[in-house]
């Protein structure tokens, strides 16, 4: 596997956000994520867009992060949200999500953000595994869904940069 960062409006992130979308709606039936993302969101360095490719150079799994601070949808200063995390069906538990996720993390933790956060939902118990099994916990509610019933935000310390003293 090959991880490289791209633009959220890389075509390939493209292809892969619209595959998210429609496992969403499959397991939601509401058309999709709504939450409002700019590929400007994940520009270094306040935020990060990776896909990991296999070796016939095929887009099979995404994660991004996004830098938030305090603000009225119940972030706090210093907050990396993660965003868009996915693995195509075919390529499902070979440990790309987890791999993903900790580049994802230890570029949050070199740009100073302090707490990786993330939505996701009920119907979601594959990402909850993951989550869980990776030292996140629940969370006060943020973002766009925090007023709704099947949202779950969790939460996970970054502590400081790799060197840092």
């Amino acid at each position: 596997m090959i991880i490289r960062r791209v633009r959220f409006d890389h075509p390939d992130a493209v292809k892969l956000n619209d595959e998210v979308q429609a496992e969403y709606h499959v397991r939601y039936g509401d058309g999709g994520d709504a939450t409002s993302l700019d590929p400007a969101d994940f520009d270094p360095p306040s935020g990060a867009y990776l896909i990991a490719y296999d070796a016939h150079d095929r887009p099979v799994a995404t994660g991004g992060w996004r830098s938030q601070d305090l603000n009225g949808e119940g972030n706090q200063d210093g907050d990396a949200e993660l965003k868009r995390m996915f693995v195509v069906a075919q390529m499902r538990g070979h440990g790309l999500a987890r791999r993903i996720l900790a580049e994802l993390e230890a570029d949050a933790r070199a740009a100073g953000r302090t707490r990786m956060v993330l939505e996701t939902g009920t119907e979601q118990p594959e990402a909850i595994a993951l989550y869980t099994s990776s030292g996140y916990t629940p969370c006060t509610k943020f973002g766009y869904y925090r007023h709704h019933e099947n949202s779950l935000c969790y939460a996970k310390p970054l502590g400081a940069p790799e060197g840092a003293k």
